[in-house]
């Protein structure tokens, strides 16, 4: 629920002085250690999080929501991170640490997770102690707090000398959320917008040329006897098989058009999958299908009045 950061590194202790604030339940150490990656002529600045075994109130997860244990030693890498500096697992990564000593070490690939915010490092706790030579501190705790006293705790951190910064997990999603809904969400709707637009204009304006270029003769058709169902199935029947063609050709180019807009979101702040559900390409599909349907009963009255005078005087 809550994240706490410490002025500097501070020794476990401070974790049970966490514990007894107002309305804390449950508290988790992890270290936060600045760091620049290297590897040949490939560098990274970037920060090392130390987490406890076992940890349950901030976990590493993939992409499918199942925790990734972090091992005993090693390093464990996000992928985007991973790709910046050109290495995979079972490599050796040079690590200089930009604090303390700033000791430069050799640690270990193990892992190499997939995410969608951030390029993130993490360590077992422990071990990362054990790498810089000094005894396990913590650069602050994540809390499980009672949702009563949310407010009470943030007052008595606040003005807690040794506290830099904290962090409520719900603010932060809920700004997440509504700064996601205000750009993207807006993004979504107008182009979904002038797509169904455009939609109904091509299908509307197909269908009014190719009876521009044959009214006559589907006029002459009516004069030889034929019916307006029959000569509007003529028209109708052409360009209802060549929607249903191109809806699956469509689909192919959309799927395409979406993997180019996700390929341009793939930054280092933040990634976006390419998930397109069953049902979208349904939506699409009905749109293109709906607009045809009006666009044929529009084009349909057109062919009940056809000049069938003008096509008499015609000398041919």
């Amino acid at each position: 629920d809550v994240t706490v950061s410490f002025v500097e590194p501070r020794n476990e202790r401070a974790l049970q002085d966490l514990l007894h604030e107002p309305g804390v339940l449950a508290a988790e150490p992890f270290r936060a250690v600045p760091v620049i990656f290297k590897n040949g002529q490939y560098r990274r600045r970037e920060s090392i999080i130390g987490l406890a075994q076992g940890s349950e109130l901030s976990r590493v997860v993939d992409t499918h929501y199942q925790p990734v244990v972090i091992p005993a030693e090693g390093i464990v890498l996000s992928d985007k991170l991973a790709e910046l500096l050109h290495v995979d697992v079972g490599d050796l990564l040079s690590v200089e640490v930009a604090e303390g000593r700033r000791p430069v070490l050799d640690v270990p690939v193990v892992a190499v997770v997939k995410t969608y915010m951030g390029t993130s490092a993490y360590m077992n706790l422990v071990s990362l102690s054990r790498l810089l030579k000094e005894e396990v501190a913590i650069s602050g705790g994540y809390l499980l707090v009672d949702g009563d006293q949310t407010e009470a705790l943030y007052r008595a951190l606040k003005n807690t000398p040794i506290v830099a910064g904290v962090g409520l997990q719900e603010s932060a999603q809920q700004a997440f959320n509504d700064t996601l809904q205000e750009s993207l969400g807006t993004f979504v709707f107008f182009n979904t917008l002038f797509a169904g637009l455009i939609t109904v204009g091509v299908v509307y304006n197909s269908a009014r040329i190719s009876l521009s270029e044959r009214g006559r003769e589907l006029a002459s058709l009516r004069v030889l006897g034929l019916t307006r169902g029959e000569v509007s199935y003529i028209l109708l029947g052409e360009l209802a098989l060549l929607t249903l063609l191109a809806l699956p050709l469509g689909a192919v180019l959309g799927y395409g058009l979406a993997w180019l807009m996700v390929a341009s979101f793939d930054t280092e702040l933040f990634r976006i999958p390419l998930v397109i559900n069953t049902a979208t390409y349904g939506y699409a599909a009905l749109v293109v299908v709906l607009a045809a349907i009006v666009s044929g009963l529009l084009v349909r009255r057109r062919i009940d009045h056809l000049d069938l005078v003008a096509v008499l005087k015609t000398r041919e």
